[in-house]
């Protein structure tokens, strides 16, 4: 006789005020992101000509595109969680709606998953980006320290 190993997953409930707390959160998070998007796009039009004269400008393609897409994310992140919000309505009216409230409960850890990811994949892009500024900046300081001697 063989036996059938199985895999218990355990989901932790969240109450509705834990969701909305949650969910204001990732808002705010979000938002900022959006801010950050605008200093990025400022910060590398201050940086283009060093930055094609570095010969970064691949790189600096790639990664431009890369803070578009983030930010086109970010604004239908935004979007799915306000309307989330708006929905929590489902779990705090006092009415018994088993399927809508475990569907509402199932979007949020869907929405747990999305979040985090697209957060991980930002710092991520964040870095690259610092990364290419830095490598600029100094290249512009070790060519001023050469031109003054």
């Amino acid at each position: 006789m063989k036996t059938k190993q199985s895999y218990t997953h355990y989901i932790e409930w969240l109450s509705a005020e834990q969701m909305h707390e949650a969910s204001k959160e990732w808002l705010s998070e979000l938002k900022f992101i959006r801010d950050e998007h605008r200093f990025f796009e400022d910060l590398i039009t201050s940086f283009t000509f060093p930055i094609i004269e570095s010969g970064k400008f691949t790189d600096t393609k790639e990664i431009i595109d890369a803070i578009n897409k983030s930010n086109k994310q970010n604004n239908l992140l935004i979007e799915a969680i306000k309307t989330h919000e708006n929905d929590l309505q489902i779990m705090v009216d006092k009415i018994d709606q088993l399927e809508e409230e475990k569907a509402y409960a199932s979007e949020h850890r869907t929405l747990i998953t999305t979040i985090t990811k697209f957060l991980n994949e930002y710092k991520s892009l964040k870095s690259q980006l610092f990364e290419i500024i830095k490598t600029v900046k100094k290249e512009e300081k070790l060519k001023h320290l050469i031109d003054k001697k």
